[in-house]
């Protein structure tokens, strides 16, 4: 839910996407995926693209920390162009940070500390979700390089689609990849 609805551009929805996804503490996939995976999407550039022959242990790996990476700089650049620190409190992978730290530390002191079980595995189950899904949606798909060294604009088959009604009730329209 959170990366579908982190697609749309009035401000409620976006902070909705950033809540939901500071739940599980994946707040930066909210820049990485709109500004990062879109732009480089099917490219060897892109962390969340499966390379051919990669296992998804492997690509997690390379995904997780890569997506963080790409999601600070990106921010960082952000950031610059406001002439604002990125420790600023308008750095959009701080606020996702601080909801989910004030959210973990809030069912910490109210349930105690069972709660060390839990946590991290709904975290690391939100995180697994995202991953897997860029790991079906892109399997080995890659962008032509043109000869000016940009890569071809991108394509409906740069992404694996499912168009069932099924799916789109159980995923979010996400099984339509290509479309957003």
């Amino acid at each position: 839910t959170g990366h579908e609805v982190g697609h749309i551009k009035e401000s409620f929805d976006r902070r909705m996407a950033k809540l939901v996804l500071a739940v599980v503490g994946y707040g930066h996939f909210f820049i990485e995926h709109n500004k990062g995976h879109h732009r480089d999407v099917a490219t060897p550039g892109d962390p969340a693209t499966w390379r051919m022959g990669e296992n998804i242990y492997s690509f997690a790996t390379r995904e997780i920390p890569g997506a963080f990476k790409r999601a600070w700089e990106l921010e960082e650049v952000r950031q610059e162009r406001s002439g604002k620190s990125v420790w600023s409190v308008d750095n959009e992978i701080l606020q996702p940070v601080i909801i989910t730290v004030a959210l973990y530390s809030a069912l910490l002191s109210f349930f105690g500390p069972i709660m060390l079980i839990f946590l991290p595995i709904q975290m690391a189950f939100g995180w697994w979700q995202l991953t897997s899904a860029n790991y079906i949606e892109h399997y080995g798909l890659l962008r032509e390089k043109l000869p000016n060294g940009k890569y071809e604009h991108q394509k409906p088959y740069h992404s694996w689609n499912s168009n069932h009604i099924m799916s789109n009730l159980i995923v979010f329209p996400v099984q339509r990849h290509w479309d957003h």
